[in-house]
């Protein structure tokens, strides 16, 4: 099957990988743009983990305000391993993107090796009684256990979370993209978030 410059394109706007990659992936997959970005996603995973040491000590703070209501604040640091992948225009969307996810999901931790294991011996005591107290049998619980902390991560965690503007994302693959198209290490080093009324910021 021919690969045409507007398959490419559109590959290359769906995932925000370079034309040569992008082409690649649709030779390799005979023009089937699915499966394509399918590849193009695990060869994030693959740069993002060879790149996850590098030192990254510049980027930027994002802070983004709820517009109509001024409810929501948010502010994210974000980092790249160098200035000029920091100051530039993709990253500073990235950025942007980060920020406007925490203020609409309201995420409590960055990663899952973020959460105190208190927590999650918290939330597990709370979905065995849960089970206890539906009924069920004593060797199913630790698998409906296992399920609600699942959950529990991909609800709190930001990296777990599906992406606000494409459900078919995490944040983690749609971060994955980013490093692929900068060509740099990202790391999301820290937010918090307020909203009107809490008493605690997260």
């Amino acid at each position: 099957m021919e690969i045409t410059t507007a398959m490419i394109k559109e590959l290359r706007e769906a995932t925000g990988v370079g034309i040569l990659d992008c082409k690649k992936a649709l030779t390799e997959t005979d023009g089937d743009i699915k499966k394509a970005m399918d590849i193009l996603r695990e060869k994030g995973l693959a740069v993002a983990a060879k790149r996850s040491d590098r030192q990254t000590t510049e980027g930027i703070v994002e802070i983004y305000n709820h517009q109509g209501t001024g409810r929501v604040g948010v502010m994210v640091e974000v980092n790249s391993e160098t200035d000029f992948v920091g100051r530039s225009e993709p990253f500073r969307t990235l950025a942007h993107e980060l920020a406007l996810q925490i203020a609409a999901m309201a995420p409590r931790y960055i990663r899952e090796e973020d959460i105190p294991a208190d927590v999650l011996e918290h939330e597990s005591q709370i979905a065995a009684a849960k089970a206890r107290d539906e009924g069920k049998p004593e060797a199913v619980i630790q698998r409906i256990v296992d399920g609600s902390l699942n959950k529990f991560k991909d609800e709190t965690c930001l990296l777990r979370q599906t992406y606000i503007r494409d459900d078919s994302l995490t944040v983690q693959q749609m971060v994955n993209q980013a490093v692929v198209s900068l060509g740099e290490s990202v790391i999301i080093r820290r937010f918090v978030r307020w909203e009107l009324g809490e008493t605690t910021a997260q």
